[in-house]
């Protein structure tokens, strides 16, 4: 687990953490009114009014105010949001420290944002295709901070905020800062995993690997979910009402796909998922 550490810095925490999500929901819509009716829900649920609401709350957890809000709803689906944060306080020079996020951050009780010199994104892709009919809703969510605070915080929160089937996150620590003694500092805190971060159920969850270049401060992690119910995947019908080899296709077929988004490749047929 990441350590606190304490090196007195001079001046403000130079170091720059970003953290990127794609976050994606699969189901299976056989007819064209299906698949309407599941972009119009998409669109619904994840609006830019209700993103907004999602950022503010990753703003609130990783200690940022906001300081600008800029968002989209577009036309025939989707939707942006941006936010400009700044850290909430900022202390003299002999009281600057860096410091550890904490581990791991809060789920949730429960658009574009512009932080100063730090800020929040989300951008929303739903899509169908009629072959198979599965389809997938991906959104594409970026936290980047520098300073005392940490997007980390907001792992949690923000997979708990969307039905996430499959999770790819990157971690990255660019820049350095200096303390007091004029001594660079690529980094402010150890990790050797964002699964470091991510809270007991979800590691129960979802199966997880890592791909991680500790020379860089690069850190990658994707995750599946191991369990699911095919009624939670099936949009205008009920799987009692499905004959057992239906039953049965349909589920393969939403397996290769999280699969396939998964591995990042597209499995031939005959391939076991």
């Amino acid at each position: 687990m990441a350590q606190q550490v304490k090196v007195k810095l001079y001046g403000f925490n130079n170091l720059t953490k970003s953290l990127s999500f794609n976050i994606y929901d699969i189901c299976y819509a056989n007819t064209s009114e299906q698949r309407q009716e599941y972009i119009e829900y998409i669109d619904e649920a994840y609006n830019a009014e209700r993103l907004t609401q999602i950022l503010t709350g990753v703003a609130d957890i990783i200690g940022a105010s906001v300081l600008n809000v800029a968002r989209q709803d577009y036309e025939p689906q989707g939707a942006s949001v941006a936010l400009l944060i700044a850290e909430e306080q900022s202390g003299a020079v002999e009281e600057s420290y860096v410091t550890a996020p904490a581990s791991p951050g809060p789920l949730p009780d429960t658009v574009l944002a512009h932080l100063d010199k730090s800020h929040i994104t989300v951008h929303t892709y739903p899509e169908s295709h009629p072959y198979r009919g599965v389809s997938t809703f991906r959104v594409d969510i970026d936290v980047s901070t520098c300073g005392l605070i940490s997007p980390l915080t907001a792992l949690n929160y923000l997979i708990h905020s969307f039905d996430s089937d499959i999770v790819t996150m990157d971690y990255r620590i660019r820049g350095f800062t200096r303390d007091v003694e004029g001594r660079k500092h690529f980094i402010d805190h150890e990790i050797n995993s964002i699964q470091n971060y991510l809270a007991e159920d979800t590691l129960k969850r979802y199966h997880t690997i890592d791909v991680n270049v500790f020379q860089e401060n690069i850190f990658h992690t994707k995750m599946v979910l191991k369990d699911w119910d095919i009624d939670d995947y099936l949009f205008g019908e009920s799987a009692e009402d499905l004959d057992p080899a239906e039953r049965e296709r349909i589920c393969r077929q939403l397996r290769r796909e999280m699969m396939e988004i998964f591995s990042g490749r597209n499995l031939s047929s005959g391939q076991h998922v």
